[in-house]
């Protein structure tokens, strides 16, 4: 018997992304133009919040009248004034009222007013100056009324309402990935997480999660916490057995990074494995340093981050991207209990290490020592000599405010509500497709699934099919067939640490129908190797 080719040797042992891009090429080949290419590697959503973007786009419309009030020269205007900025929009609005996105523009101004008690100038010229965008962000953390409105709707999306991760500070960033990165400097920077150390990641993860760490500069020991778990009929349910978490019992291990809802299982982790990893913190490893990316949360019923079970512990980031269809705006905030394990942990360095850092950040303070490690990112982010120009651009923020009171004033959930149904909805429809019930799993994003092809193989063929598999292909040669063949293009889920033989589906990025066929292809390239395996016996 002829071994078959290895029709994918070139795309192994790269990042799921590079390999995406490649099986784009094959998809859309010159042989393949007529046909659409369903692309269901990225999550890049399919919907936006429209709503609260026509506000934004009221509020940009009132702006720029208010800089012509002040100074109009033709192409060139004035700086917004702020005296008497409220009661000139009231009477905007009473004259606007036929403008897309004016009466949510009007409730964001009366929530600031009326819910946050916020002095009504300095809120209406907090949102003018802001989108306008003619000063530096002031404070560079974060503008103060915009903190306080995002601490609102995540303290109700991630929290659950829940006071005991309500006292946190926020830093804005350009998106959950620029919040990793501002994390992983400022730990490196201030000795919290030196080259070599050992940290935990839980996995499957987000592919940079991984690769960061093993970055030169930071080398570090990871040890893996795996999603291993399995139903009775051997399915994965992607939660962690109790000795999986048990590792981190070892106080060797300085920091533990996680994606919850993970990402590519789309699944939250259980009630259950969040109460032992409170119970390890507490008892075996007090100085845990937690990073956990939330941007998932928004997608499951009753979410709570870790920030509300271990705030001592936890930073937590958020990226407004996926639930409101922005990821070009690179929405996201990174979240800090005002009493931290960070903070402590620089005031037990070593007095030699502390002196250093005090020189780095003595520009910016009379006490560095005193420096909370929230304000060391935001100087770390323009390498402490060029913090006076630190922060997201104001119009972001702007932007990210008012989905953020957009997502409190609805209280019925009815915009999540319509985001969940779409997800629903496209899951079954995959499954359908696919010819396999789909289990429901407690916890589920439906965001993305994640298909083991060794286990349905073994559920659904013939025994020694899926040995045959194994023996003579690789899991990208199944991905390189169905790009060829099909014009589909899926990611690997090997590359995110996930079983070899797993493949990730986006459920966002496509219409519905586009689900039922690519249940359908994927099922008929599997055929095909079993009529293969059938004509070689």
């Amino acid at each position: 018997m002829d071994e078959p080719k290895k029709e994918s040797q070139h795309l192994e042992k790269i990042s799921p992304f590079e390999l995406k891009d490649k099986l784009i090429d094959l998809a859309t080949g010159q042989k393949r133009m007529t046909r659409a290419m369903l692309d269901a590697g990225r999550g890049n959503p399919n919907w936006i919040a429209a709503t609260p973007r026509e506000a934004f786009f009221a509020l940009g419309q009132f702006a720029v009248t208010e800089s012509r009030s002040v100074w109009n020269d033709g192409d060139l205007a004035g700086m917004p004034s702020r005296v008497g900025i409220a009661e000139r929009f009231t009477n905007y609005v009473k004259e606007n009222q036929h403008v897309p996105g004016i009466s949510l523009l009007k409730e964001v101004v009366d929530y600031g007013i009326s819910e946050k008690k916020f002095e009504p100038d300095a809120w209406v010229y907090e949102l003018v100056d802001g989108i306008i965008g003619d000063n530096y962000p002031n404070p560079d953390r974060m503008l103060v009324r915009t903190e306080q409105v995002v601490h609102d709707f995540l303290l109700k999306e991630m929290c659950g309402q829940d006071s005991a991760c309500s006292s946190f500070d926020l830093f804005a960033v350009e998106g959950a990935t620029a919040a990793m990165c501002y994390i992983f400097e400022t730990l490196y920077k201030n000795h919290l997480l030196p080259k070599g150390s050992k940290i935990a990641v839980m996995v499957p993860i987000f592919p940079p999660y991984i690769e960061i760490p093993e970055l030169p500069n930071n080398d570090y020991e990871i040890v893996k916490i795996d999603a291993i778990d399995a139903d009775e009929e051997g399915d994965h349910t992607w939660q962690y057995p109790e000795e999986e978490l048990e590792k981190l019992k070892d106080k060797d291990i300085k920091a533990l990074f996680l994606v919850n809802p993970s990402n590519p299982p789309s699944v939250s982790i259980k009630r259950e494995s969040i109460e032992q990893i409170v119970q390890i913190v507490k008892q075996d490893n007090p100085n845990l340093m937690i990073i956990s990316d939330d941007v998932y949360g928004t997608f499951v019923e009753g979410f709570r981050s870790l920030m509300v079970d271990l705030p001592y512990n936890t930073i937590g980031v958020y990226s407004f991207s996926k639930y409101f269809g922005v990821t070009g705006w690179r929405l996201g905030t990174v979240a800090i209990n005002r009493t931290n394990v960070f903070d402590q942990l620089i005031k037990e360095l070593p007095e030699k290490e502390k002196d250093v850092l005090n020189k780095r950040y003595a520009s910016l303070t009379a006490e560095p020592e005193n420096l909370p490690f929230i304000d060391r990112m935001v100087a770390d982010s323009r390498d402490v000599a060029m913090n006076h120009t630190a922060g997201l651009s104001t119009p972001q923020q702007i932007q990210m405010a008012i989905f953020s009171i957009f997502a409190m004033l609805d209280t019925t959930n009815a915009y999540k509500k319509k985001t969940n149904d779409i997800l629903h909805r496209r899951m079954h429809l995959l499954y359908e497709g696919l010819g396999l019930p789909k289990k429901h799993l407690p916890y589920e994003a439906d965001y993305y699934t994640k298909i083991d092809l060794e286990i349905w193989c073994d559920h659904h063929y013939e025994i020694g099919f899926t040995e045959y598999l194994k023996k003579n292909y690789k899991p990208e040669d199944i991905l390189y067939r169905l790009a060829e063949k099909s014009s589909i293009v899926l990611l690997s889920g090997e590359g995110f640490l996930a079983p070899a033989w797993s493949i990730r589906v986006s459920l966002a990025n496509l219409n519905d129908e586009a689900y039922s066929r690519i249940g359908q292809e994927l099922k008929n390239v599997l055929e095909d190797y079993v009529e293969e395996w059938k004509g070689k016996e």
